[in-house]
């Protein structure tokens, strides 16, 4: 199964992704008589995704028949963020040897290098990365998001299954320079608002046959920067998850960005995007707030 958080009737709200379209939950709920949260946060938080997913497979072709023109084009959907307030996103830096080359580091092989990002960082589909006026070189980064489904502690790897709720396309912003001139600088590089975008779409764990086996790619303005598959990390997803499981409690919605194969500089009118096989690709545009503040001292000057 596949949602998406979308803007319709004047709010933001969850709706199932199919083939031939988008259909909102609050039209499900009409249609069949059904109590489902309108909102994707609430169906993972209150536990009911499993729920809704067997609902969905069992009125199946007939679920389409009833939907006629409640179903939305793809090409007229407004993409929001899947969520706006996850109670954690965990990052993992280094994650792919040859990344770790790039930045002339040392991959961690002991233990995973992670950081939090807060959840004003969160834009989604389409919106505006802002370069900050802080950072003359900020890069972004496509990376595969695990997003966890129940509350769980302690978990180890082979029980990781029953706890996610599934995965999503993520691009993760870097403030490098400020990153550079100190290491415990690393949250605050990591945390401008606009440096987390995730999304369009949620894709159940039953939806993909093997994690390891997908390629991911940064894509800068039309073109691979840099692509890698899951199998080449050197933390795997499920090792992330009953890691940080160990450390502290994950909650229903929280977010392990995984890390990227490449890291790429942005800058005023590029556009960046995340490619993960089988998954509806993540795009963004970007903008730097100096370019922007510099016009508007330049007008007020003439």
């Amino acid at each position: 199964m596949r949602l998406a958080t979308i803007f319709h009737d004047g709010r933001e709200q969850a709706a199932l992704v199919l083939e031939e379209g988008l259909l909102p939950i609050e039209k499900i709920n009409a249609l069949f008589e059904q109590t489902w949260p309108t909102e994707l946060f609430d169906i993972i938080t209150r536990q009911k995704l499993d729920e809704l997913k067997h609902f969905v497979q069992e009125k199946g072709d007939y679920m389409l028949q009833e939907a006629g023109a409640d179903l939305l084009a793809p090409e007229v959907v407004e993409y929001r963020p899947l969520y706006r307030h996850p109670s954690k996103i965990w990052g993992i830096g280094l994650n792919y040897v040859d990344h770790a080359s790039d930045l002339n580091e040392v991959a961690p092989n002991t233990e995973p290098a992670s950081f939090m990002k807060p959840d004003t960082a969160i834009i989604g589909y389409g919106d505006t990365i802002e370069v900050p006026l802080q950072s003359h070189r900020t890069t972004a980064e496509a990376e595969l998001g695990v997003i966890i489904g129940k509350e769980c502690k302690n978990v180890e790897i082979e029980d990781v299954p029953n706890v996610i709720a599934g995965f999503t396309t993520i691009i993760d912003m870097t403030a490098e320079d400020i990153l550079e001139k100190n290491p415990r600088y690393l949250t605050r590089s990591k945390s401008f608002d606009t440096f987390f975008s995730f999304g369009p779409q949620l894709v159940t764990v039953d939806e993909v046959e093997d994690v390891q086996k997908l390629n991911v790619s940064t894509v800068i303005n039309g073109s691979i920067h840099r692509k890698n598959v899951v199998e080449n990390m050197t933390f795997k997803p499920w090792e992330l998850v009953s890691f940080h499981s160990k450390v502290m409690t994950l909650k229903p919605g929280d977010i392990i960005s995984t890390g990227t194969p490449g890291a790429v500089p942005i800058a005023e009118g590029d556009s960046i995007e995340c490619h993960i096989d089988g998954f509806e690709g993540l795009v963004n545009s970007v903008k730097d707030l100096k370019v922007t503040s510099s016009a508007e001292v330049e007008k007020v000057s003439k």
